[in-house]
């Protein structure tokens, strides 16, 4: 029988270690290019960025990332921005979450910037905006009314 000489499944896929730790030149934004939050993934290699110049693009994703880099919710990325259509955009690159960290650093990234945060605390804060109620304040403030108001005599304790 013939010795396997590298094909199947695993040749597909390459070698996987040494890919996270390996460090790459950090890219900044150049013209026509945004910083981006993914905000929603739409599905078809498409998702919602909510750019850093205040302005939500639909953006897809390149045909090179496809099944090679994994975009997820809360991910910044670098978007190449078309000239013909303001409302949607390319996505060019992803930064990590240690590159996000150093755009936010270096000043490319506005302060009010969320990075780093997982997907997962982001939906459950988004979940409980609808639960939390504000604080109010009952009475008016004068302790004489208010013991009034409640018909018991605190004295005869």
């Amino acid at each position: 029988m013939p010795k396997n000489k590298g094909g199947g499944k695993n040749k597909r896929r390459g070698k996987r270690e040494g890919k996270s730790t390996q460090k790459r030149e950090l890219i900044l934004k150049e013209e026509n290019q945004e910083y981006a939050r993914v905000e929603k993934l739409l599905g078809n290699g498409r998702l919602e960025g909510k750019c850093y110049d205040g302005k939500t693009r639909m953006c897809i994703i390149r045909g090179k990332f496809i099944k090679r880099v994994w975009i997820k919710q809360g991910d910044i990325v670098l978007l190449g921005l078309r000239e013909f259509q303001d409302d949607k955009a390319d996505v060019i690159h992803k930064y990590g979450p240690d590159e996000a960290r150093i755009l936010k650093a270096k000043g490319e990234l506005p302060d009010y910037a969320k990075v780093g945060l997982p997907c997962l605390i982001i939906t459950v804060f988004k979940s409980l905006k609808k639960y939390v109620r504000t604080p109010f304040q009952v009475g008016t403030g004068d302790k004489a009314e208010e013991e009034e108001d409640c018909g018991f005599d605190f004295e005869d304790i």
